[in-house]
């Protein structure tokens, strides 16, 4: 068996990404499918010909929107702290290299 001590710290992070970001398409997808149904199921209720359904559909589509601009947004927080990491890791390299 595998053990989480058989992979290198960095191939653990990337899995662990990976895994956090493979949902926001499944989320997107049952927003949208949601909000078709709650709107065909209204329409059925109310008889109001397709009007709740468009409505939901749209509620769907911006909840799934929501969800693609929050993973952007952490996506893009995070690469921003790994550059950060990275050149202050590289800055660090150099200036030991110049003390020494």
């Amino acid at each position: 068996m595998v053990g989480r001590s058989d992979f290198p710290v960095g191939m653990q992070y990337h899995w662990k990404n990976a895994g956090s970001y493979s949902t926001v398409g499944l989320e997107l997808s049952l927003s949208i499918i949601l909000g078709l149904f709650v709107g065909q199921w209204l329409d059925e209720k109310l008889g109001t010909k397709g009007w709740m359904t468009a409505l939901w559909f749209c509620f769907g589509l911006i909840a799934g929107g929501r969800t693609v601009y929050r993973a952007l947004k952490r996506a893009n927080r995070e690469a921003e702290a790994a550059e950060k990491e990275s050149s202050e890791s590289g800055r660090k390299y150099l200036d030991d290299d110049h003390h020494h």
